[in-house]
């Protein structure tokens, strides 16, 4: 049997931005992409993975996603075979934060998903691909997806997260850390943070040439 293998999307993603990796994957785990898009609590995420899993799982997560990926370890540690996390962080909300969430927030609501979409998703992508109209295209409506009620349930899930750095304690061996070099979202220098924080002080893998998306 080929282990389990979850990847956690990050916020207004879905099955979408983890498709290359679900198709070359397929031959060696069984991946599942839950939708995490109905629930407001970074914890009530964690449970609903940890309901689907078997006993025992890999989970790579991707920015929000790799904040769920830290609360499922925080909650069922030895549970996790493998984690990776990726383009994340374990701090707290920051002051002003939840302000500039805000913003977002009430763009969504007066001028539709689309417009929000347009002025959150190209800060996220690396300068030289905002001319990838397909790229640019398949984001946006991945993000019109959602719907204003759901951005606001996962930004709040996001204002309410905690200190995850305590949780890297236990981490399985091997974690991957990963980052974008020119990722301004989740900088490289977070990830330090979290390799400093791992039993085995796995390096931090970096990908030129990447943002945060």
């Amino acid at each position: 049997m080929k282990p389990t293998l979850f990847l956690l999307p990050g916020l207004l993603c879905d099955e979408r931005v983890w498709a290359h990796q679900a198709q070359h994957l397929a031959s060696v785990a069984d991946i599942r992409i839950p939708d995490l898009s109905q629930l407001d609590s970074l914890d009530a995420m964690a449970d609903a993975v940890l309901y689907q899993a078997p006993e025992q799982f890999m989970v790579a997560g991707h920015s929000m996603g790799g904040r769920v990926a830290l609360q499922i370890l925080s909650k069922a540690p030895d549970r996790i075979l493998k984690l990776g996390l990726l383009d994340t962080g374990t701090h707290p909300a920051k002051p002003g934060e939840a302000e500039k969430r805000q913003v977002l927030i009430d763009l969504a609501a007066k001028e539709g998903m689309g417009a929000m979409a347009r002025a959150w998703a190209p800060p996220m992508v690396h300068p030289e691909r905002h001319q990838d109209t397909a790229l640019m295209a398949a984001i946006f409506a991945m993000v019109e997806s959602y719907s204003v009620a759901s951005l606001r349930k996962q930004v709040n899930a996001l204002l309410h997260r905690p200190d995850a750095r305590p949780f890297l304690s236990k981490a399985p061996a091997n974690t991957l850390v990963l980052c974008g070099r020119e990722d301004a979202w989740s900088p490289p220098e977070q990830h330090e943070v979290i390799s400093r924080a791992l039993p085995d002080r796995s390096p931090v893998v970096i990908i030129e040439n990447s943002g945060h998306m």
